[in-house]
């Protein structure tokens, strides 16, 4: 058994189309592919490729990151079988929980008597709330926002409301109970959603205005018992870094941390490395996802994969033997596809102990909560969902 676990979840960076992603439109999606390709095999991600990155796909190789003779860790890939392709849906099937069904997405924008019930809460005028880019919204309409104390309500692909407030017109403070109202609006058919965020910019005009650290997600609490509760409620530590607590409403986790950056996140690891405890650390980097992967950036996000590549170097060298390592991701958000959106994609999974004797292929397993079995295996919890891959890590 390992003492410590640690878990780290690349926001977004998938490895290839799932095997339904026709039913999605995301056929050819590949975020690790065409990061690769876009640097024309020029990047380097040397401490993934030592544990086995490219190992995943010895044929159709990702650019610059080719498979190595002997790999330091396990390498595979898993594939979701949830409905849907949001980070909510992927964390909890990682974490024992696969949600069956689609939640409400508002491709036309919302239905307007929830914006009214919204509207009259808060006191305020809404504006926007179609489809739209985060970034580009507050550029079209930050203005008209300050100007009237209005909110910025939009949506994405994905099954979220997004409310965007000036900070120095809505305070932090009275965004967040716009978005816990707003929250309790979407809990039942037929407005199910996933997730409220709750968007703070600041800025004085147009491209100006930039969005802040104070975003925070108002997540669906999980529908049943998650792997996190598991350990919890067997005594073990559970810590949660970056949106995991929003993600998981708070349920499971003994101590959160809230992160500025992907940096900030890595900064975090590497404190919690430090402390003694038995149990799991849990942590999502978002950066990936929300500064480079809607925004359609591959230059972006290889420089941040590159980055977190140092950090993980620093990461192996501080482990202790009885520490173990898992690297996955929560879906794609393919840089070189067609729309802003994430893509239905497979996953990388990697497994690093600095104990392991020999390393080896963890193939493609059916379902991400192969991740969270495995972690519940380690501390000898039954297994209600996915298949533990413990007893192969040697």
């Amino acid at each position: 058994m390992y003492k410590r676990v640690f878990g780290i979840v690349l926001d977004s960076i998938g490895i290839g189309s799932a095997p339904d992603a026709a039913k999605y439109g995301d056929t050819g999606s590949d975020t690790l592919g065409h990061i690769g390709e876009y640097f024309k095999g020029e990047w380097s991600l040397p401490n993934l490729q030592k544990i086995g990155l490219g190992n995943i796909r010895v044929e159709n190789s990702i650019p610059g990151v080719p498979p190595i003779e002997n790999p330091l860790g396990y390498y595979g890939k898993m594939t979701e079988m949830s409905a849907g392709k949001d980070s909510l849906d992927g964390h909890w099937e990682m974490m024992g929980l696969p949600m069956m069904y689609e939640l409400s997405t508002y491709p036309n924008g919302f239905p307007q008597d929830l914006l009214d019930k919204i509207g009259a809460f808060a006191g305020r005028k809404i504006i926007a709330q179609g489809p739209y880019s985060g970034t580009e919204v507050i550029k079209d309409y930050g203005e008209e926002a300050v100007r009237d104390g209005a909110l910025i309500i939009y949506t994405s692909a994905d099954p979220v409301m997004q409310i965007a407030a000036h900070e120095d017109v809505v305070s932090v403070e009275e965004l967040y109970k716009i978005c816990e109202y707003a929250r309790s609006l979407v809990n039942e058919a037929p407005n199910i959603i996933g997730r409220i965020i709750a968007r703070p910019f600041i800025g004085t005009k147009g491209s100006d205005f930039k969005r802040t650290a104070n975003r925070h997600d108002f997540a669906l609490a999980p529908t049943g018992t998650t792997d996190l509760v598991r350990l919890q409620t067997a005594g073990q530590t559970v810590i949660g870094i970056g949106k995991i607590n929003d993600i998981f409403s708070e349920q499971g986790i003994d101590e959160g941390y809230h992160n500025e950056s992907n940096r900030d996140g890595m900064d975090h690891v590497d404190r919690v490395m430090q402390q003694d405890f038995t149990g799991f650390a849990f942590t999502n980097l978002v950066d990936f996802d929300t500064l480079y992967g809607h925004r359609r950036d591959p230059e972006g996000m290889g420089k941040e994969l590159m980055q977190f590549d140092q950090r993980l170097g620093q990461v192996m060298a501080a482990m202790q033997p009885d520490d173990l390592l898992l690297i996955t991701a929560d879906h794609g958000n393919d840089p070189g596809f067609k729309g802003s959106d994430h893509t239905r994609e497979q996953v990388p999974v990697l497994a690093y102990s600095p104990s392991m004797q020999t390393h080896g292929s963890l193939g493609v397993r059916s379902t991400f909560a192969d991740f969270g079995a495995t972690v519940l295996d380690n501390f000898k919890l039954n297994v209600s969902v996915g298949t533990s891959f413990l007893q192969e890590l040697k």
